[in-house]
């Protein structure tokens, strides 16, 4: 433990510094980025790629204290705004739509800490889907740090629904005594769910988790899948590798980790569910 703490900086030894860059294929935009220093950065830098609707904040200022948390621990970060968002100049864009913005916040990163070798990509929901569906084009990134990547479809989230809310209610004695007393239109939600389930071929790659898919399959680096436990997206993900075996195999690569923390929601909002995060990236990231 004495090691471990030895290698802490105080946070009056971290820096932050303003970026303001330009986007390589919108030469009217300028990005802005907050960029967190420790007093000698390592190799590996961590670039947050945040998912709509946040800022570079994040939620419950989450991006702010992961990155000075990172920081304290002599690893760089950058958390930035894509065009249309927060300080950002340009037209809003989704997570489909921001390749260009993630390389250009890379290059400002490379140039601005000159000891940087390789960069870990970190994202929460669609920013997680949006930096995987970058990696493979970059050889410096070398891991993925992807919160309850965003995967959702009709098809996937009928299914969630369905093992994750009604099965369980099925044990409850309150859905059966609204069920007998005319309530619950049983029926009508099932149908509802069966008809989601149904997507065509073009509606299929479309989908966010086949664009995921067909992202880390490709991608060479390692991968940690920090998942909630009480949250719809972090089940539908569940809901996706339990249902295709294409995804399972996928997700027992020996270069992929996945944890979860129990009854994080969807931000990982409380202070014990942000500490642990915090201290997986930073583990994994040293490892």
């Amino acid at each position: 433990m004495h090691d471990e703490l030895s290698t802490i900086a105080p946070l009056s030894a971290v820096h932050q510094l303003a970026l303001r860059f330009r986007c390589a294929d919108d030469a009217e935009a300028r990005l802005v980025g907050i960029l967190t220093v420790p007093p000698a950065p390592g190799p590996r830098g961590v670039l947050i790629v945040t998912g709509g609707p946040q800022y570079r904040a994040g939620s419950h200022r989450q991006f702010v204290l992961l990155a000075r948390f990172l920081a304290a621990r002599g690893i760089a970060v950058l958390r930035f705004d894509y065009r249309g968002m927060g300080d950002s100049e340009g037209e809003l864009r989704d997570y489909r739509s921001v390749d260009a913005d993630i390389a250009a916040a890379l290059a400002q990163f490379f140039a601005a800490v000159p000891a940087l070798r390789e960069v870990v990509l970190w994202g929460l929901c669609d920013g997680a889907t949006a930096a995987a569906c970058h990696a493979p084009r970059d050889p410096r990134i070398s891991g993925l740090i992807l919160l309850n990547p965003w995967v959702r479809s009709p098809a996937i989230l009928a299914r969630a629904t369905l093992r994750h809310y009604y099965l369980p209610r099925l044990l409850q004695a309150a859905f059966w005594r609204k069920l007998a007393g005319g309530s619950v239109r049983l029926g009508d939600s099932l149908a509802s769910l069966r008809q989601a389930v149904t997507l065509n071929e073009q509606q299929q790659a479309q989908a966010p988790a086949s664009l995921l898919f067909e992202a880390l399959r490709c991608f060479r680096g390692k991968v940690l899948l920090i998942l909630s436990g009480d949250d719809l997206g972090a089940r539908e993900w569940s809901t996706l590798l339990a249902n295709d075996r294409a995804w399972r195999e996928l997700g027992t690569s020996r270069s992929w980790r996945q944890e979860e923390v129990p009854g994080a929601n969807h931000t990982f909002s409380s202070a014990a569910a942000r500490s642990r995060v915090e201290h997986l990236c930073a583990d994994w990231i040293a490892a």
